[in-house]
């Protein structure tokens, strides 16, 4: 029973129901005061008439703070290479535009960047590593440029005689890259049918137009550069020092020309270096799309095939990813201490297209007895391994490979003209005509 007698203290828990029932009623107050203002502010909505979005009040605030235009305040007066008149009135908000405006013409113009080379002061120069000349700078660039600018005029400040050398670097294959495409672009033509004197024009054009976007960034950066040495890797004075430095690195035997294999690019027709080759991890047998083929190209395939032995010695199994460079194939190599080959030492295999005769060579460093057949296809002018077992064991080294990646007339009759990939379909296909085709496999390789 409910305590209706006030004389009579009340319980503990009669004080939590009472506490309860009047924090419900607080409550349903509050929705109710809630519920009327929401109704009274729609009425006043109503009377007044069409609302005002936020975004047009935003809209409203940003055009009442743009009426000043900052770009009044941008000196008139000040020529370009005198210092900046400083009479002018400040604006209200701050303009990169109007608060740089003329100082770096009248830096420039003063020499305040340039190094004194009969200066007494110790020296400190650096030299800004040159961007690339294939387009406009990025924030990288910037990020560089400020701190090699804040070195600089931190050594000039504490007394030093500095020079920070500007230039650009003609990026080599980068370059040749995109002046191609904008021949072929415009002209419908390629570097080949232009010409090697007149390419060469186009990428100047190219470093004239897009170098000095590069230049007039680092302005703009208000780099410290001394721009009475500026340099550009493919100018006379480099040219002729980099031809300097091979003659003299030639007579003191430093220099020498050699067979190498090289990293060739098939569509662009050049040797590439190791650090412009992107490679491709492929972990089971997987189509790729290939420029210049219509359609996929399948990599991670270990294919394996049978070379006939001379002396009706029966056969030799080896295998490879590449199956169209058995076309130039100059012999086969054996671990010395495998057992099942120990009788083909000093033999010779046949090959199945041109009855080229292979050696049996013995090759510790190479061959793994334990992968594969233990047989490896050796083919010196087409791969690195390849080419060292080449050279130790003096084997005959057949290019099959015309520039533009297509099979020459050192890989037979049967398959000249065709493109590498293309080939690499025939071939497989002649060795099953054959029966000297014994499986495929899915292997894991770096393309």
């Amino acid at each position: 029973m409910t305590n209706t007698n006030p004389e009579v203290p009340l319980s503990e828990e009669e004080l939590e129901r009472k506490k309860k029932k009047e924090e419900k009623a607080k409550e349903k107050e509050m929705k109710r005061l809630k519920a009327a203002q929401k109704a009274e502010a729609a009425k006043l909505k109503a009377q007044q008439g069409p609302s005002i979005s936020k975004a047009s009040k935003k809209k409203t605030v940003r055009a009442d703070a743009s009426e000043e235009n900052p770009e009044d305040y941008i000196d008139p007066e000040t020529a370009s290479g005198d210092k900046k008149k400083l009479s002018q009135q400040m604006a209200k908000q701050f303009s990169p535009v109007a608060v740089e405006k003329s100082w770096y013409a009248w830096w420039e113009q003063s020499g305040f960047f340039e190094a004194n080379s009969s200066s007494s002061k110790p020296p400190f120069t650096i030299v800004l590593p040159p961007p690339n000349v294939t387009g406009a700078l990025h924030i990288g660039h910037a990020l560089t440029a400020a701190i090699q600018d804040t070195i600089i005029r931190w050594r000039r400040m504490s007394g030093y005689n500095t020079l920070w050398v500007p230039g650009m670097d003609h990026a080599g294959i980068a370059t040749q890259v995109v002046v191609e495409k904008k021949i072929m672009r415009e002209r419908k033509m390629t570097r080949h049918d232009v010409g090697r004197e007149k390419f060469v024009e186009e990428v100047w054009k190219w470093k004239e137009e897009y170098g000095g976007t590069i230049l007039k960034q680092l302005r703009r950066l208000g780099a410290s550069l001394d721009w009475s040495r500026e340099c550009f890797t493919m100018d006379e004075k480099r040219s002729n020092a980099v031809t300097e430095a091979f003659v003299r690195l030639y007579k003191e035997g430093l220099i020498y020309r050699d067979l190498r294999l090289v990293n060739w690019d098939c569509v662009l027709r050049t040797a590439i270096s190791d650090i412009e080759v992107d490679y491709v991890d492929i972990k089971e047998k997987t189509p790729l799309k290939v420029p210049g083929y219509k359609n996929m190209v399948e990599f991670g395939v270990l294919t394996s095939f049978a070379y006939p032995l001379e002396e009706n010695l029966g056969e030799i199994v080896v295998a490879t990813t590449r199956v169209e460079t058995m076309l130039g194939d100059t012999a086969i190599a054996v671990h010395p201490e495998d057992p099942r080959y120990t009788h083909l030492h000093g033999k010779f295999a046949c090959h199945p297209f041109n009855g080229r005769k292979l050696p049996i060579i013995c090759d510790s460093i190479l061959v793994d007895p334990k992968f594969g057949t233990g047989a490896v296809k050796i083919t010196p002018a087409h791969d690195p391994n390849d080419f060292e077992v080449g050279k130790r064991h003096k084997l005959e080294f057949i290019n099959i490979f015309t520039d533009d990646g297509k099979i020459n007339s050192n890989g037979g009759s049967g398959f000249v003209g065709l493109p590498r990939f293309e080939a690499r379909v025939a071939v497989t296909e002649a060795l099953k005509s054959k029966v000297f085709l014994c499986n495929f496999f899915s292997h894991p390789k770096r393309r």
